[in-house]
């Protein structure tokens, strides 16, 4: 049986709310394989961002464990640490908090190839160009500020800057949200071919069920800082047995048939 690229255990984190501890992750085990996308659905508020913030080491866990790569993920540190987090990429539902506001298009992007190492000097900026169209921007935005553009490309650009230094997990928050139709079935081929050439594996979170569907082998349900249900997508949604899923299942009338293979 091939190891799962990731493999999470028993996470835990609790937050400080009213002046008690609420718990947004309560004993959340998950895995991943190498080329294997998992879609995570639930409510608003039950954690699947308090989730992916923990799995990328931007919150520390209270209790459990994640491997990645074969390796301890949370006993990581200094140069080992900096070397793996180009493996783990995340793109994040709000762009902007994440990028320099000062920055260009093209310097977020260079940026990355840059700090990894994935490109020599010489040919950063054509390969920066070359991600820029390969999400569907215009080559004209490489100069203008990241401040400058509108929502959705900004959060195309986060893919570009997510995709370039060529990882082999992706964590997607609400990775398309803000994206119209077009482009977020141009947006999702892009991911899906990926992962046919390079073996990347996504988690995809998403409170839209149609577009997880759409992308996903196995999809876990979320619900009060725990996974509920979890299962090939198909049968997940065939036969959904928690209450989470049944409701989003009704929220999306026309689901219906099998995802695409």
């Amino acid at each position: 049986m091939t190891e799962p690229l990731l493999n999470a255990r028993d996470l835990r984190r609790s937050f400080a709310s009213g002046g008690r501890r609420v718990a947004a992750l309560d004993g959340v085990s998950l895995a991943i394989a190498p080329g294997e996308t998992l879609g995570l659905v639930g409510g608003s508020g039950c954690g699947k961002s308090t989730l992916a913030h923990v799995l990328t080491r931007l919150v520390a866990p209270e209790g459990g464990s994640i491997a990645f790569m074969g390796d301890d993920w949370l006993a990581l540190g200094g140069g080992r640490l900096r070397a793996a987090r180009r493996h783990m990429q995340m793109v994040f539902q709000d762009p902007l908090a994440a990028f320099n506001p000062r920055a260009t298009v093209g310097g977020v992007i260079a940026d990355a190839l840059r700090i990894h190492a994935v490109v020599p000097k010489a040919g950063r900026a054509a390969e920066a160009a070359r991600l820029i169209d390969r999400v569907g921007l215009p080559s004209g935005l490489t100069g203008r500020s990241i401040r400058d553009i509108s929502g959705g490309q900004r959060q195309r650009v986060a893919i570009a800057r997510a995709i370039a230094v060529r990882p082999r997990l992706v964590i997607l928050d609400e990775a398309v949200s803000a994206l119209d139709v077009s482009v977020r079935g141009r947006i999702l081929e892009l991911l899906v071919g990926l992962q046919r050439e390079t073996g990347v594996g996504y988690l995809f979170i998403s409170h839209d069920l149609a577009v997880v569907r759409a992308v996903s082998h196995r999809i876990a349900v979320m619900a009060a800082g725990r996974i509920v249900e979890e299962g090939p997508a198909a049968g997940v949604i065939a036969a959904p047995s928690s209450d989470v899923l049944i409701d989003l299942i009704g929220a999306v009338p026309r689901l219906k048939g099998k995802p695409p293979a």
